[in-house]
């Protein structure tokens, strides 16, 4: 049975994994992108399929471009710092990311259930747990949930930003946030639910890839490069012997 055996560190992706704030994306997403479709005439629609190909682990001006290049539309690059609109790829982004607020004051995040245990199980087996997402709203979504005492490190959107650091499904953010805890990917496990979260776990050489199955199908996982597939994050916990203890 995969184990984590001499593993040492457990990188986590947040939306999808820890919190369902996943569902608020791409709520968020289908809107924002819906919206521009219809102005611009585009068919096919947005759909949901959409979003795992194109947008899903992706930062989220990355996810812009790819999901617009889709459809054969060349958006001006812009700014991060362009005002929420139509006329670029910052643009857009930052409406998708005010869309996002807006949906998060009406569904405040909460963990997925026996999130809480999973965490204190590996805190209390010695593992060093951080978060690697690229949201740069993951401080907030964790101190929303409850959760941002529970690790040590958070390696967000505006880290990866600071220290240049590209996005999934580059394993580079992965690869920072090991190195300061003190581990190296052959030491770490990344849990993840998208395909290019997953696939950075497997460039990066990571000791162990644990795809978590929120829609974008196991078998999808599983050829991006994940060694076990679970459906519920307590599943982890037959990967470790220890009695849940609360972080």
């Amino acid at each position: 049975m995969t184990s984590l055996g001499s593993l040492d560190a457990v990188l986590f992706d947040l939306d999808g994994v820890l919190t369902p704030t996943a569902a608020l994306h791409r709520r968020a997403w289908a809107k924002t992108i819906g919206d521009f479709f219809e102005r611009r005439g585009v068919a096919p629609p947005y759909s949901e399929d959409d979003y795992f190909r194109h947008i899903d682990g992706k930062p989220r001006f990355e996810g812009v471009a790819s999901v617009t290049e889709s459809r054969g539309i060349a958006l001006p690059l812009g700014s991060v710092d362009d005002p929420p609109g139509f006329g670029s790829i910052g643009a857009l982004g930052n409406l998708k990311n005010a869309e996002f607020q807006r949906v998060l004051e009406t569904a405040p995040a909460a963990p997925y259930p026996g999130t809480v245990e999973v965490l204190g199980v590996l805190a209390s087996r010695g593992y060093r747990l951080a978060v690697v997402s690229s949201s740069k709203n993951a401080a907030p979504v964790l101190r929303a949930a409850g959760l941002l005492a529970c690790f040590e490190l958070v390696v967000d959107g505006e880290v990866a930003g600071a220290e240049r650091l590209a996005g999934k499904p580059s394993p580079e953010t992965f690869e920072y946030a090991a190195a300061q805890l003190g581990s190296a990917p052959s030491r770490a496990v990344v849990v993840e639910d998208a395909i290019s979260g997953v696939a950075a776990g497997r460039a990066g050489g990571f000791g162990l890839v644990v795809g978590v199955d929120r829609g974008a199908l196991a078998s999808a996982l599983r050829a991006a490069g994940a060694d076990v597939v679970i459906s519920e994050l307590p599943e982890l916990l037959t990967l470790v012997r220890a009695v849940p203890d609360g972080c």
